[in-house]
């Protein structure tokens, strides 16, 4: 490949980053889009939940915007964009071949025509895990020695002594074992837990013999054991037609009363009104909630209220070093695609990831 390829840049990045990539190969024509530009691109919508990216007084219009990112896009081969993507990008870029995102997830783009159409689309699957392993653990922690309880207790002025448990002896049932669910048990062994790992490629309950990280591998057909046996159950997998609503009533009641369901996945990986039972009537301890349903989580939820629930706002895989380990990803993308080699993290449809 000896012709320029044009890059384009959809999201803003610090500057040694974008050098980062500019300076990758000679081969690259690296643009990247203003201000206004990616306003226009993303169709206003926001760059990240919550974040608009609002207009300067120096950005150009709306107008002058609209124009040049078509000129841009007329020309385009690839596209470092997150998951906000133009519905209409495929006409729009006609030489567009291949689609870079910065999220690990890619359910809210498979019915897209980009995603079913000939470009290539790779997800920034592997990134999170450092950040998304360590809040797990985290959230394991809270709930073992107490902290949500104490914190209450410490806003009450109340001195009320318990007994807190230990990790170490504890069971950790990890649904997925990607890179998030690797990482995790890989914590996790350092806290002597016994770890029990579910992935769909999975077909018969085993020991995971020669894998430090986890004791047991155990199929999807298999999910009434590892929910029996776990003291924590940590969700982990990508929202697919097979995981969509895969935790509801049934499973919950199927769960240790004294276990704590963490979800860093999907919000509707779980039957959220099952949840709300469960947790108000006792049939689990807890839960470490970080995906929901709907997002923001509407006001009137009664998650909010609910005492045994460790909520945060879709923040498990954030970090300072997002953008930077989400480039590195990219440029190593980009180096197998002026090879010839294969991506990493390419989209499967069929799979759903």
């Amino acid at each position: 490949m000896s012709e320029k390829v044009n890059v384009t840049l959809a999201l803003p990045l610090a500057a040694e980053l974008l050098d980062r990539v500019r300076g990758l190969d000679e081969r690259l024509q690296v643009t990247a889009l203003t201000r206004a530009q990616r306003r226009v691109y993303r169709g206003g919508r926001p760059l990240w939940l919550g974040y608009q990216e609002p207009p300067q007084p120096e950005d150009e219009s709306d107008e002058e915007a609209t124009a040049r990112l078509q000129e841009i896009l007329a020309r385009t081969e690839v596209i470092l964009s997150n998951p906000v993507v133009p519905e209409e990008i495929v006409s729009r870029a006609p030489h567009l071949k291949w689609l870079q995102l910065t999220s690990a997830g890619v359910d809210r783009l498979l019915d897209a025509g980009v995603v079913r159409s000939q470009v290539k689309v790779t997800t920034a699957s592997g990134i999170h895990a450092t950040s998304i392993s360590e809040y797990i653990i985290g959230a394991m922690l809270a709930f073992a020695k107490g902290f949500p309880r104490a914190i209450q207790a410490q806003a009450e002025r109340a001195w009320t002594s318990y007994l807190p448990p230990e990790l170490e002896g504890a069971t950790v049932g990890i649904i997925g074992m990607g890179a998030i669910g690797r990482r995790t048990a890989e914590l996790a062994k350092g806290f002597r837990m016994r770890v029990l790992g579910m992935r769909r490629s999975v077909t018969t309950r085993t020991a995971a013999t020669g894998d430090p990280s986890f004791d047991e591998y155990v199929p999807p057909a298999d999910l009434p054991y590892l929910l029996r046996e776990s003291d924590y159950v940590v969700l982990a997998a990508p929202l697919t037609p097979e995981t969509r609503q895969m935790i509801g009533e049934a499973e919950l009641r199927s769960m240790k009363p004294g276990a704590v369901i963490v979800n860093i996945a999907r919000g509707a990986v779980i039957d959220e009104g099952a949840l709300v039972r469960a947790l108000k009537e006792g049939w689990i301890a807890g839960a470490a909630l970080d995906v929901f349903e709907r997002e923001p989580l509407p006001a009137e939820s009664e998650l909010w209220g609910l005492r045994n629930v460790l909520l945060t706002p879709h923040i498990s895989g954030g970090t300072p070093r997002y953008m930077e380990r989400a480039v590195e990803l990219f440029c190593d993308n980009l180096r197998r695609y002026l090879a010839g080699e294969p991506l990493r993290n390419v989209v499967d449809v069929r799979r759903g990831y």
